[in-house]
C-alpha cells in the first residue's frame, strides 16, 4: 500500500495527538528543572547531577547505536514505537509511587530508585525516537513536514504555557516528597494519552535496512558519511551545539548552592523557561517558510554563548529567570533545526539509520555532564562555565560548513 494524502492527513493529526499530550506532560517531568531539583532536594551532589544529566540527553541518545541496527531490520517500525512509549509510561507511574511512599524508604534507596527509573524512561524514549523518526519521514508525505514541524511547535506553546502553570502550582503548594509524587502521577496520565496518537498510526510504506552485524553497521556507517558530506558536519554539529541543552539542571544547583534559592523558585524557572519556548515556537511558526535554518543555528549557537555570561547580571533570581528564559528559546531552536536537518539529510530507506547516527554522535552532550560534575566539585563553576562557552563556539565552524537550506 502506497502513502495516500489521506493516510497522509490522518497520520498528520495522529502525530500532533500525540505532540500535544506529551507536551502537556513535560512540564511536570521536565529534564532541566524537575528532575534536577527533585534529585537536590533527595540529596544529590553535583556529581549525581552530571550522571543524571548524562544519562538523561547524551546517554540516552548513544543507546540509539545499539537500536538502530536491530530496528533496521524490520519493514515496518509502529510496534518498536509502542513498546518504548509504553516501558516510558510506566517508568513514570513507577516514579510517582515511589515518591509517594518514599517514608517507607532509605534516603540512599530512594537516589537508587531514581536513577533506575529515569533511566528506563530515557533509554526507552530512545529506543522509541528511532521507529518515531522513521515513521514520521515516511507516514506524512513530503510538503506536510515543515508544516507539522512548526504547527507541533506551536500547540506544544500553548500546552506547555497551561502546564507550566499547573506544574508550577503543584511545586509551590506542596511540599518534597508530594509535590514531585503528584507531578510524575500526571505526566503518566498525559503520555498514557499521547500513546493513544500512535496507536492511531497507519503505517504504509516498508523501510528495511539489513544489517547484518555490528560491524556492518559500523560499515554502513562509514560508507553513508562517505558519501553524505553533510553527515559529518551535522555531528559535529549535534556534538558541540548539543551540550547547550545541558546546561540549566547545573544552573539550577547553581542557584541552590551560591543562592541558595527556596525549592519553591523551580517552579517559576520551570515557568519562564516555557514562555522562552512558547514565544520562540510562536514566532518560528509565523515565520515558516520564510527562515533559513542557517540562521536559526547561528542564532542559538550565539545565545547559548551568552548564556552563561547572564549570570553576571546583578539582582541574583531575576538574572536566573532570565538564563531559563534565553534556554527555552535555545531548546526550541535545537529541537526544530536538530529534527528538520535530519528528516533532509535522509531518506525513507536510511532514516533509521542517520537516526542511530546521530545518536552515536551525541559523544560530547554525554561526557560533558559528566565532566561537568566533577570540574564543580574540584574546581567550581567557573572553569566549567568557560568550557561550555568554548564548545558552543566550535560550534560556529559545523554550523558554516553544515550549509543548511531552508
Amino acid at each position: 500500500m502506497t502513502l495516500t494524502p489521506k493516510i497522509s492527513k490522518r497520520n498528520f493529526y495522529s502525530l500532533l495527538w500525540h505532540a500535544a499530550f506529551l507536551a502537556l506532560s513535560r512540564p511536570f517531568m521536565d529534564t532541566d528543572t524537575v528532575i534536577p531539583s527533585m534529585l537536590v532536594d533527595a540529596g544529590g551532589t553535583a556529581v549525581q547531577i552530571g550522571i543524571m544529566t548524562a544519562i538523561m540527553l547524551g546517554g540516552a541518545s548513544i543507546t540509539q547505536l545499539i537500536f538502530a541496527p536491530f530496528i533496521s531490520n524490520y519493514h515496518y517500525k509502529k510496534g518498536f514505537l509502542l513498546l518504548g512509549i509504553n516501558m516510558r509510561i510506566l517508568a513514570l507511574l513507577g516514579m510517582g509511587l515511589m515518591l509517594y511512599f518514599s517514608a517507607l524508604l532509605q534516603p540512599g534507596l530512594i537516589i537508587w530508585l531514581i536513577f533506575l527509573l529515569i533511566t528506563i524512561f530515557s533509554f526507552s524514549g530512545a529506543f522509541a525516537n528511532v521507529s518515531y523518526m522513521d515513521i514520521l519521514g515516511k507516514s506524512v508525505l513530503p510538503e506536510l513536514r515543515k508544516p507539522f514541524f512548526s504547527l507541533r511547535q506551536a500547540i506544544n506553546g500553548v500546552i506547555l504555557f497551561m502546564a507550566a502553570l499547573a506544574a508550577k502550582h503543584v511545586l509551590t503548594t506542596m511540599g518534597y516528597p508530594r509535590n514531585y509524587a503528584i507531578m510524575y502521577f500526571i505526566a503518566f496520565g498525559a503520555l498514557l494519552m499521547a500513546s493513544m496518537g500512535f496507536w492511531h498510526l497507519r503505517e504504509v510504506v516498508p523501510s528495511k535496512l539489513t544489517v547484518r552485524s555490528p560491524r556492518h553497521f559500523m560499515e554502513l556507517i562509514k560508507i553513508e558519511i562517505k558519501q553524505n558530506p553533510r553527515l559529518k558536519y551535522f555531528l559535529g554539529f549535534i556534538n558541540t551545539m548539543g551540550i547547550s541543552i545541558t546546561l540549566l539542571p547545573f544552573i539550577i544547583l547553581y542557584g541552590k548552592e551560591i543562592y541558595h534559592t527556596p525549592g519553591g523558585t523551580t517552579g517559576w524557572f520551570l515557568l519562564v523557561k516555557i514562555i522562552g519556548s512558547v514565544l520562540a515556537a510562536f514566532t518560528l511558526f509565523f515565520l515558516a517558510g520564510k527562515y533559513k535554518y542557517r540562521y536559526l543555528l547561528y542564532g542559538g549557537a550565539i545565545l547559548a554563548f551568552l548564556l552563561p555570561l547572564l549570570m553576571l547580571l546583578p539582582f541574583h533570581l531575576p538574572a536566573l529567570a532570565v538564563i531559563f528564559f534565553v534556554g527555552g528559546v535555545i531548546f526550541t531552536a535545537y529541537s526544530i533545526t536538530r529534527n528538520g536537518i535530519l528528516v533532509e539529510i535522509s531518506g525513507t530507506k536510511n532514516r533509521t539509520l542517520y537516526t542511530g547516527i546521530a545518536g552515536a554522535g551525541s559523544i560530547l552532550p554525554a561526557l560533558f555532564p559528566l565532566a561537568g560534575g566533577w570540574i564543580i566539585k574540584h574546581f567550581g563553576f567557573l572553569p566549567f562555565f568557560a568550557l561550555f562557552m568554548l564548545l558552543v563556539l566550535s560550534s560556529l565552524f559545523f554550523i558554516y560548513k553544515l550549509n543548511c537550506k531552508k
